[in-house]
């Protein structure tokens, strides 16, 4: 995965962290020793670092016993886009036909709606 630079030509760690929770990175190896064709030993290692956000939207599977009631983990299952003006992350349905609470941005269909309900 490219790391791509950010528009505010700011590159720093933060950057990288926060593509890094964004997008989710899996390590995923499978090691083995073998003596003429015969497997001695074998170790498979699997690892994932994610946002909760980023867990929930592709499924992954966390330990038994995590309380997946909470407020937070609600929250993280709400889709989320970044607004195409500030950027910020803002739930889909409400950049869509509201606009961005950040930075005012209105989505065309907010517009249209807007439109239709004014005389």
């Amino acid at each position: 995965m490219a790391i791509e630079p950010s528009r505010n030509g700011g590159g720093g760690l933060a950057d990288v962290i926060d593509k890094i929770l964004d997008k989710g990175l899996v390590i995923n190896a499978d090691i083995t020793v073998s003596v003429a064709g015969v497997e001695l030993l074998g170790i498979k290692i699997r690892a994932a670092l994610a946002s909760f956000e980023t867990a929930a939207k592709y499924g992954l599977e966390f330990p038994s016993g995590t309380n997946l009631e909470t407020p937070a983990w609600t929250e993280a299952l709400i889709a989320r886009e970044n607004c195409p003006q500030c950027e910020k992350r803002v739930p889909i349905e409400e950049l869509i036909t509201t606009g961005c609470p950040w930075c005012g941005w209105i989505s065309a269909k907010a517009k249209a709606l807007a439109q239709k309900i004014s005389p």
